[in-house]
């Protein structure tokens, strides 16, 4: 049986999502990312992207290259809660949805075609939806294998529509760079090209036994099969997440436990939040602390109950802050902090009731008014004494 699969990419995510809720940005090359001295670009918008600026790419480098870039610290609370309106609009056209990223996703809609039409009828749909409802463009890709959905949805971006059949599979797939195989690195790409191999149909029309033989078995057949259009894998429906965390890098290394005292309180709340926003509690934090030398240590402990209330995330997190040494000196100052809360549950499991059950709820309570006075007035609405002025306090 021919399936249709569907792989949707939100194009330039995170830069796209503040050049939407900041209409001054439209237009401009913007970088999202940490530190304009230390951090990497997380996402760049296309007007950025045409100074041959990438994600992932240094941010000094990146200015260099567009010294009139804009960068914009990430808000990683509005990404995701944009990632659950995108997630909400896919599902409601296939139940099996396995989430990539927070911006992309494979969907198989084969059994949703007889009654919502057809492969490209869906994804014209989605890319609608998107575009009415979240303000952002996606690209869609629309195959009958896994492996050529991705590809699709990239071949055209931004605002791709790409369609492959099962007739122009191979059309399709063998003029392509090889380096499109999935698990195609520097290495095996060294190897093939010293085979004289440099696109995907060389590939396919290359002895597999000899493929096996130079990269070994695993590889060999992999690379094999995928070029003749050949890919098995079925879509995995998204699980619930493992943990939920928030990190920064820091302009300047910080030696004051004090001071990431009160980053940490806010890096809490964050992770709070998007806990009850997935009506999940936590059952241990984790600290991570990278230093001035690029060592990074964690320092985790698991708590008497679990919770989704970002005081309780936070003095915890600060007491493996106090067990940590942190100093005025070369390799013991911190250029990156980070607090993660994992072991999660759902928030309406059964737990053990303590004695202090009274005080938890009523910590929980407040922090879900919280997110729905911050939904509807803005994130700013309500801060934390110790948070006020923040240059991100908008």
């Amino acid at each position: 049986m021919t399936r249709t699969f569907l792989h949707v990419d939100l194009d330039a995510f995170y830069a796209a999502v503040e050049q939407r809720d900041n209409p001054e940005l439209r237009g401009k090359p913007v970088l999202v990312g940490g530190s304009a001295r230390r951090g990497v670009v997380a996402s760049c918008s296309y007007e950025a992207r045409t100074f041959g600026i990438r994600s992932a790419m240094p941010m000094a480098e990146a200015l260099r290259r567009c010294p009139k870039a804009i960068v914009v610290r990430h808000r990683m609370d509005d990404y995701v809660d944009a990632s659950r309106g995108f997630f909400k609009i896919l599902g409601d056209y296939s139940p099996e949805v396995e989430g990539l990223s927070l911006d992309e996703a494979f969907l198989d809609v084969t059994a949703s075609e007889r009654l919502l039409g057809d492969g490209p009828t869906i994804a014209r749909a989605i890319k609608q939806r998107v575009r009415d409802e979240l303000s952002l463009v996606a690209s869609v890709g629309v195959a009958p294998i896994m492996f050529a959905a991705k590809i699709a949805s990239d071949i055209d971006k931004p605002d791709g529509l790409r369609v492959v059949t099962s007739q122009g599979l191979l059309a399709f797939l063998h003029p392509l760079p090889m380096t499109r195989l999935w698990g195609v690195g520097e290495a095996t790409r060294e190897a093939l090209a010293s085979m004289g191999l440099s696109t995907i149909g060389d590939v396919a029309r290359y002895p597999e036994a000899a493929l096996v033989g130079r990269l070994g078995a695993i590889t060999g057949h992999h690379l094999a099969a995928l070029a003749r259009g050949e890919d098995s894998r079925q879509v995995v429906p998204e699980s619930d997440p493992v943990s939920v965390g928030h990190q920064e890098t820091f302009d300047d290394d910080i030696d004051d436990k004090g001071e990431l005292g009160v980053i940490l309180l806010d890096q809490a709340d964050r992770v709070a939040h998007r806990l009850r926003a997935a009506n999940l509690r936590a059952r241990a934090v984790v600290l991570i602390v990278k230093y001035d030398d690029f060592r990074q240590i964690t320092r985790r402990t698991t708590l008497d109950a679990p919770t989704s209330d970002g005081g309780q995330l936070a003095r915890t997190a600060i007491e493996l802050l106090g067990k940590v040494a942190i100093e005025p000196r070369k390799g013991a100052r911190v250029r990156l902090c980070g607090i993660s809360a994992t072991n999660l549950e759902p928030r309406h499991a059964p737990r053990q009731l303590g004695f202090d059950e009274a005080t938890r709820a009523k910590s929980e309570r407040l922090g879900d008014t919280i997110d729905k006075l911050a939904a509807k007035f803005g994130k700013a609405t309500i801060r934390r004494a110790v948070h006020i002025g923040d240059k991100d306090d908008t």
